[in-house]
């Protein structure tokens, strides 16, 4: 339930821009404010079921994107890379730990890691 939610706020945030108003809206509420399917719906002025449908469609382009595009698992794979490189620079050892730690806090980021250790 957990990894299908972040999946979707990944793609959301991936390919977002290339749904529609209506559909960015609807994903926007459940995703990011934690709306009901009711909230959602009254909120627009629709019913439940065009809410739910909306959802899935988006859901359905969004995963259209990813398999055409790649994008997310890309970035994924980017991230593995970057995180070994971040792990092989830790275990290095070096003379100038100033300068070892200066590019492990700028790559620490781009590798999914919160702190040099």
């Amino acid at each position: 339930m957990l990894e299908e939610f972040l999946r979707r706020s990944a793609l959301f945030d991936l390919y977002g821009a290339l749904l529609t108003k209506k559909q960015q809206k609807c994903l926007s509420m459940s995703l990011l404010e934690d709306y009901s399917l009711s909230e959602i719906g009254e909120a627009l002025g629709i019913s439940r079921q065009a809410v739910h449908d909306t959802l899935h469609r988006s859901k359905q382009a969004m995963e259209d994107y990813e398999f055409r595009l790649g994008l997310l698992a890309r970035r994924e794979r980017d991230q593995r890379m970057l995180g070994k490189v971040y792990d092989e620079l830790l275990a290095l050892e070096t003379k100038d730990e100033a300068a070892r730690n200066r590019l492990l806090e700028r790559l620490a980021p781009f590798a999914g890691r919160e702190d040099i250790k």
